[in-house]
């Protein structure tokens, strides 16, 4: 399926790949980057009702709008799974990226001319970050991982940071007033602080729409 560098079926760049730019970014710790991974919704059903050929061509659409939203930095890992490499990005700004491109990849596989009862077809994403997540270029795919699995273990279609994030926009953008606050209304609803600054941001993208026109 794959030969070299490059995924026969998507044209994206492969593992491999991914792990040597990796290296090579953490190597010169002079910046930040940021590593999203991510899969199609139970897309293993996709393939058990409609068959491999209809399952091959959802996986080259969802690559090809990977590829537009990040040219050059878009890898299919393995099956249904892809990631994103985000140089120079905070955890902040990589959650709100996967937000946006959540919501993109949902509108552009809808209008794609596939024979699917599933549409519109989503994704799951786990987002995280080195240095704030990971000391080295292996631990920073082994947070990501973990983080889009407990995005898939919360619901999917949604955007997963690593278990050791209480949430997501612990930094300076934030007073700290408002982020007691936010923390305690988390521990009241017994939810997670990330899952409500997404509701946040939703209702943000809906108000000023942001997203389709951006």
């Amino acid at each position: 399926m794959k030969t070299g560098g490059q995924d026969t079926l998507t044209g994206l760049r492969t593992r491999a790949a991914l792990d040597e730019a990796l290296q090579q970014l953490v190597s010169r710790a002079t910046d930040s980057v940021a590593l999203a991974t991510l899969d199609l919704d139970y897309f293993m059903a996709i393939n058990d009702r409609h068959g491999q050929q209809i399952g091959d061509e959802v996986l080259r659409c969802l690559a090809a709008v990977l590829e537009a939203e990040a040219p050059g930095h878009a890898f299919r890992l393995s099956g249904d799974e892809f990631a994103l490499l985000l140089p120079g990005t905070s955890l902040e700004q990589a959650f709100l990226k996967m937000e946006a491109l959540r919501a993109t990849v949902e509108r552009a596989l809808r209008t794609q001319d596939l024979p699917l009862e599933e549409n519109p077809l989503t994704i799951t994403v786990g987002v995280a970050q080195y240095p704030r997540d990971a000391k080295d270029a292996s631990g920073l795919v082994k947070a990501a991982e973990a983080a889009l699995m407990g995005a898939k273990e919360g619901g999917r279609n949604t955007v997963g940071l690593p278990p050791s994030e209480e949430m997501v926009m612990k930094s300076c953008y934030y007073p700290c007033a408002s982020v007691r606050k936010l923390k305690a209304l988390a521990e009241r609803l017994g939810r997670k602080e990330s899952h409500l600054l997404r509701e946040a941001l939703v209702d943000l993208v809906r108000k000023y729409d942001v997203v389709r026109t951006a």
